[in-house]
């Protein structure tokens, strides 16, 4: 069924982040509601507003990192491609940049 993708383990990783923070959303959600609120995007947002918008963001510099990949090999004379751990990283910084300050 999933032959399809390719299912490495940071691919693993970051999906399963994601479910568990739908999942935790969803218990906080049930808990506290939320309310509107301004930050520094340009629109009021609720904490669910605010977790696609970060999750699109993570998804971008995920896709952008392994488009990129290839080309940094030859800009920076790397032996390989950069790992997507870094990606990863930086993904999960931009998200809970978002939804601390969006």
């Amino acid at each position: 069924m999933f032959d399809w993708m390719a299912w490495t383990t940071p691919v693993a990783v970051f999906f399963s982040c994601v479910v568990l923070m739908l999942a935790g959303m969803t218990v906080w959600e049930v808990k506290s509601p939320t309310r509107e609120r301004r930050g520094w995007l340009p629109i009021a947002t609720t904490r669910g507003d605010r977790l696609f918008i970060g999750l699109l963001a993570a998804a971008y510099v995920n896709l952008a990192w392994v488009g990129l990949g290839e080309k940094m090999m030859a800009w920076f004379s790397l032996q390989a491609e950069p790992t997507v751990w870094i990606s990863f990283v930086a993904s999960m910084a931009l998200l809970a940049l978002v939804m601390r300050k969006g």
